[in-house]
């Protein structure tokens, strides 16, 4: 079987800087996997190279086997609007700002890509609107606008305006790091569930212990570079490679019980 998401030497600059170098990366049906790194590692910068927010400089996407565009002469040429408009509407993308429409109500912002993108009758997104509203655990906010609404909540009715689209696959940009840390739990709780119910998720974040608990594989990155990858268990409780031992001390000092050994010691000791 293929993979779901499948990434072949992709190569990303701004300008002189090159972001992201050679990375190959996988990702098989109903898999999660968390990407962890230091900030400006590209993490983001891959993220939005599979749906094409950033277009590569060179190297392959293929997202449920088809190509999200091809390699001319060298470089990356994505795929026309209209071939591309419907591959992404099998991508979902949680950013770390909500970014709902402010004059919109909760349902009206869930609605509006079913009804606009896939022609969905209004009736029919409603329900679908209010399954995915309850989902996340808002029905009862279906007419509140976001300036109501705190800043899990405004996360958690993004989430269901992703899954209105009924994705096959599921991108997670630190989609708790604006908000207030007693909000965290509730983005995190939404995401836990959607990890039971099999949505393939990439996930870029800083929670680690989130990482650790709901991540079926770790990819670490550093300075553009796929380091080291593994399960959780491998990655926190033995990493190889002396950069992700320095940058899980770094992130860990405050938890060092997530890392058993001679990483846990040398938290401890910082």
């Amino acid at each position: 079987m293929s993979p779901k998401v499948q990434i072949k030497a992709l190569r990303k600059s701004f300008g002189a800087h090159t972001v992201l170098h050679d990375v190959d990366l996988d990702v098989g049906e109903r898999e999660v996997v968390v990407i962890i790194g230091a900030s400006g590692s590209g993490k983001t910068t891959l993220l939005r190279c599979i749906n094409l927010l950033e277009v590569p400089n060179s190297g392959s996407i293929y997202v449920d086997g088809e190509p999200m565009g091809e390699e001319v002469r060298g470089a990356f040429r994505p795929l026309g609007d209209r071939r591309l408009q419907e591959r992404r509407a099998q991508i979902g993308m949680v950013f770390q700002r909500f970014n709902l429409f402010p004059h919109k109500t909760a349902l009206e912002n869930v609605t509006l890509g079913p009804i606009v993108s896939r022609k969905m009758p209004r009736a029919q997104a409603e329900k679908l609107g209010m399954s995915l509203l309850e989902r996340v655990g808002l029905a009862e906010k279906r007419d509140a606008y976001p300036a109501h609404l705190s800043g899990g909540q405004q996360q958690r009715v993004a989430i269901a305006r992703s899954l209105a689209m009924e994705p096959q696959l599921m991108l997670f940009d630190e989609p708790t790091s604006a908000l207030d840390p007693e909000l965290v739990g509730e983005v995190l709780d939404t995401m836990r569930q959607l990890a039971t119910d099999g949505m393939t998720m990439i996930i870029v974040t800083h929670e680690m212990a989130f990482a650790r608990e709901v991540a079926d594989r770790v990819v670490y990155i550093d300075q553009g570079q796929i380091l080291e990858q593994g399960p959780p268990s491998e990655i926190f409780q033995n990493p190889k490679h002396e950069r992700t031992q320095s940058f899980l001390r770094r992130t860990l000092r405050e938890t060092a019980n997530l890392l058993p050994g001679p990483v846990a010691k040398a938290a401890a000791r910082n």
